[in-house]
């Protein structure tokens, strides 16, 4: 029996598990899902994949709105044995395009709309299930594909095993302050990423963890949320935190120990501000989409940039002030002449530096151009080749302080909203830059590189003229 067969023994067992029989699955709004509607839902959504000529070795783009339908499509599709493309609903028509041309899955499953920035959990939504004759057949033993943004601004497309994601659930396991069987975990963190879909989904499955979902993210709903289902933990992003702990008067929250943050580093100030108001400490979940779960400290006990101490099983290294993670296999499909893989290790390009004595590691940024706002990654480049490509622009820098900023060179008055027309076609609304700034020309180093750091650019600037389109 190959690894990639577990996986799918492995996941049907979690869902037909006796011992969890009568529990509830997960709750959103006035609907609960019990263990047994699960298995209905997983159940029925195969049947319908399977009478369009999904099989095992299938290839599947799913961009399906977040939702109970949603999960139970993904659990019918790995059952089933196919390989699932995870496509943000998130996505403009052009990105989706250019994954759907880079890696042609046989079969696409939509919801028909696209998603805004926060797109409410539901519990169902409609499901469309696309054949392209053109699409090609699994090439290898990858479960899962991921996307992230490459060193060219080309995607990189991620894969992982179904041994991968099952080790990854065991390592969030093996961490004695998971949720455990019988908890209620509100779940914000997105379901097209890695440590909502892993450590929030797949996890709770296994652990036998109730999970709540929300349909708006006003905090006085969170907060109504966690307060009346008694939650004992909540998984999200920083900009989650940041919310709950504006509130100025937050309703006592007796039965929360647990609120982890993922996907980008935890400023200090929300740390400071969510514990003074909650009194419970945020902890952080470190990980990459290449290779989940990474480091942890999951109550908070040492305060950002530290993120705890590396996952069971993870093996770490600081080199030259970089992070690097032990990996069995090269997690990218379609290479871009990038070195980040080299002899079973793979630089995070995350600045990193470990605690004398306990190990502890610390991360304080970033070494390439990839950025996090708001749980999502944006590379730069990406924004940069999307902006030189305006017949208009001649030369374009694209950085990041408390937005993402275009410093641009351009051949004619160029308005800004032809730029932001420009830019909604092709990238999605949390890679758009909120400031344009026009220049005569953008600075050099001494060997005639474009200046990228945020405050040269802007010294510079001011000792230049500056065209300012109307």
């Amino acid at each position: 029996m190959t690894g990639e067969t577990d996986f799918e023994t492995w996941l049907g067992a979690l869902l037909s598990d006796r011992d969890h029989q009568g529990r509830t699955w997960a709750v959103h709004g006035q609907t609960e899902v019990s263990r047994e509607a699960l298995r209905a839902g997983v159940s029925r959504a195969r049947g319908i994949l399977e009478a369009h000529g999904v099989t095992a070795g299938s290839t599947v783009a799913v961009q399906v709105l977040p939702s109970f339908t949603l999960l139970w499509s993904l659990f019918a599709l790995w059952t089933a044995g196919a390989q699932v493309m995870l496509l943000d609903p998130r996505l403009t028509p052009a990105e989706t395009t250019r994954l759907l041309e880079l890696c042609e899955p046989q079969f696409r499953l939509t919801s028909g709309t696209s998603a805004q920035p926060f797109t409410p959990f539901r519990d169902e939504c409609e499901v469309v299930v696309e054949r392209r004759p053109a699409g090609r057949a699994a090439q290898g033993p990858h479960r899962l594909l991921q996307f992230s943004s490459g060193s060219t601004g080309l995607p990189k497309v991620i894969g992982r095993t179904g041994a991968s994601l099952r080790g990854e659930v065991v390592r969030f396991g093996l961490l004695p302050d998971m949720p455990g069987p019988g908890e209620r975990v509100l779940l914000l963190s997105s379901l097209a990423h890695s440590f909502g879909l892993v450590g929030g989904v797949l996890h709770a499955l296994a652990a036998g963890v109730e999970l709540h979902f929300v349909g708006s993210l006003r905090p006085k709903e969170l907060l109504r949320v966690a307060a009346g289902h008694r939650v004992n933990a909540v998984l999200g992003v920083p900009a989650h935190f940041d919310l709950l702990g504006r509130v100025a008067a937050p309703p006592a929250l007796p039965d929360l120990r647990l609120a982890v943050s993922g996907g980008e580093i935890l400023p200090a100030e929300t740390y400071d501000r969510f514990r003074e108001r909650y009194g419970v400490r945020i902890g952080q979940a470190y990980g990459m989409t290449e290779t989940g779960i990474i480091a942890t400290d999951l109550t908070g006990r040492d305060a950002p940039p530290a993120v705890g101490l590396p996952a069971p099983g993870m093996g770490t290294e600081v080199v030259d002030g970089t992070l690097r993670v032990q990996l069995p296999d090269n997690p990218y499909l379609h290479a871009d002449a990038d070195d980040r893989y080299v002899d079973g290790w793979l630089n995070t390009r995350d600045r990193c530096t470990v605690r004398a004595g306990s190990g502890v590691l610390e991360i304080t940024g970033r070494t390439d151009t990839m950025v996090a706002i708001g749980g999502l990654k944006v590379d730069l480049t990406e924004v940069e080749s999307v902006l030189a490509e305006h017949p208009a622009v001649s030369e374009v820098v694209v950085v990041y302080g408390e937005a993402i900023e275009a410093h641009l060179v351009v051949e004619r008055a160029l308005p800004r909203a032809e730029l932001l027309a420009w830019c909604k076609e092709r990238l999605s609304p949390h890679k758009i830059p909120k400031a344009f700034h026009f220049r005569t020309g953008l600075p050099r180093t001494s060997n005639g590189k474009l200046v990228r750091n945020r405050e040269l650019l802007h010294t510079a600037r001011e000792h230049s003229r500056r065209m300012v389109a109307r």
